[in-house]
């Protein structure tokens, strides 16, 4: 499974589609180091040893998550009881990691990727990147959050990896997670993978850590939809999985 991806690939991806922040950080650390030597200024300089600080804490932990701790390696799903020879939907917001990956882990599945990326309301340019960088995974099909193309109870396991938070209106989120409520059978999983808006995002992201939502956001999301939390796994202490099921249903 990791023999797919390339070395350093998630950290390099986050440098190329989110390089205007680099950039903008690289230049805020100079000025403000080049003025506060010129000035004597303390403050400048510890401005821009504390810029300098977060954008390399934040590579460092961008390269742990995506790179090193296996979470694209997938074996974290063995501990989900995932149908292998059932229908899988993988969702995205436009870019797409993993369904390739899920293709491989499970042969004997039917892999389908459902694509919810929308200009109009997914604004950020690193979507837009992204989206140029990397080819769609074969037959993926452009969806609407509230409107998805399958039937009442016809998917076995649905997964929503790293692009559920791109949907940034509450009553949208929950709209979606209705959808695919209706979707999942009964004795099927819904797993939610995301960042949180928590002490170790916001210690590995400082600012970037509000672009996430916080867990109970998530829940409030959840509870509205008619899903409940079966299972919450920690895949490293910045990425949090939740397996969601019907409310009524057997986890």
């Amino acid at each position: 499974m990791e023999g797919i991806r390339r070395p350093f690939q998630g950290v390099t991806n986050v440098v190329l589609f989110n390089w205007h922040f680099y950039v903008l950080a690289v230049t805020v650390t100079l000025i403000t180091l080049v003025l506060g030597g010129f000035w004597n200024s303390y403050v400048l300089i510890l401005l821009g040893v504390l810029v300098l600080v977060a954008t390399s804490t934040s590579l460092m932990a961008s390269f742990y998550v995506y790179d090193v701790s296996g979470l694209y390696a997938l074996d974290w799903l063995d501990e989900i009881d995932v149908d292998r020879s059932g229908r899988l939907l993988n969702m995205n917001a436009g870019f797409d990691e993993t369904s390739d990956l899920l293709d491989a882990k499970y042969p004997l599945s039917s892999v389908n990727a459902f694509d919810f990326y929308d200009p109009r309301n997914q604004t950020e340019v690193s979507i837009e990147r992204a989206r140029h960088a990397y080819p769609s995974y074969k037959s993926t099909a452009k969806v609407r959050t509230f409107e998805l193309p399958v039937d009442d109870d016809a998917v076995d396991t649905i997964l929503v990896i790293f692009s559920a938070h791109e949907i940034r209106i509450q009553h949208e989120r929950v709209d979606f997670f209705r959808e695919l409520s209706r979707a999942v059978k009964s004795s099927g999983n819904i797993i939610v993978t995301e960042h949180l808006r928590d002490v170790w995002n916001l210690l590995a992201y400082s600012a970037g850590v509000f672009h996430f939502f916080p867990r109970s956001t998530w829940q409030k999301t959840f509870d509205d939809a008619g899903l409940s939390i079966s299972r919450e796994i920690k895949i490293t202490p910045f990425v949090t999985t939740f397996v969601l099921n019907k409310n009524g249903s057997a986890p």
